[in-house]
């Protein structure tokens, strides 16, 4: 089987001053495919995020995208390889339009010969317009990202993390703070997504989690405590216990 675009942990373990932040964690996403993980405060979600994109470097353990071995990499040259991440609280550019934002995030060369001859091609643009499409901003191209509500602005990073075509895209938290409509539609968006790319999302709302309708990993203590449908994980006596019981 390829292991292009496949993202893969094996025992892997964080500790910083003697806390395990990770512990012995495993989790296989294949190319395509849309994974959630759920979870405690505290259960290692973000530190797992962060062992992906090379912010933090785990204490053992193997970390994997594709037939790169991660763990030797540094966030920039893990970014090129197509692994973006979007934190909960979005950063977009307030002094630009929606369009401009997508515009600045495009994938094109960026030495500065080459931004002293960038022109927007035909090309560049029906990318954009694809993009402002794909996550339903198309009417407010021409609006500064300052007067978006908040669930725009998060699919405005979304647009900018897409134009710059990732294999891998890592959603922190995205529905915190929205309307339902704005929440069903940020479902709707990352549906669309996955497939051409996998994607991760970690979130709290499990009806959020529901409507996604993909596999579940319930992360504790470090650790997988259960995977599978979200049914299947709420039934779960352990994730009642130690999650949803609380």
């Amino acid at each position: 089987m390829s292991t292009k675009g496949r993202l893969y942990l094996d025992g892997v373990s964080v500790v910083f001053d003697g806390f395990r932040a990770l512990n012995n964690l495993s989790l296989v996403v294949e190319p395509g495919e849309m994974r959630a993980v759920i979870g405690p405060n505290g259960a290692g979600k973000t530190t797992m995020m962060d062992v992906i994109t090379g912010k933090t470097r785990p204490t053992s353990g193997t970390v994997r995208f594709g037939d790169h071995d991660l763990t030797r990499m540094d966030e920039a040259d893990i970014a090129n390889l197509g692994i973006g991440r979007k934190f909960q609280k979005p950063t977009v550019f307030d002094a630009l339009t929606v369009f401009e934002n997508l515009e600045l995030a495009l994938k094109a060369p960026r030495g500065p010969f080459a931004c002293l001859r960038w022109i927007l091609t035909g090309e560049a643009k029906a990318r954009i317009d694809q993009v402002m499409e794909e996550t339903g901003l198309t009417a407010r191209a021409g609006d500064l990202a300052a007067i978006l509500s908040h669930g725009q602005r998060q699919w405005l990073e979304i647009g900018m993390l897409l134009m710059q075509d990732p294999q891998l895209l890592l959603v922190d938290e995205p529905v915190a703070g929205m309307t339902d409509q704005e929440t069903e539609h940020t479902a709707a968006l990352l549906r669309r997504i996955a497939g051409e790319r996998s994607v991760v999302v970690v979130e709290h709302d499990l009806e959020f989690v529901r409507a996604l309708g993909r596999k579940v990993t319930v992360l504790h203590e470090g650790t997988m405590l259960s995977e599978g449908p979200i049914d299947q994980v709420q039934n779960d006596p352990r994730v009642i216990e130690v999650y949803l019981g609380r």
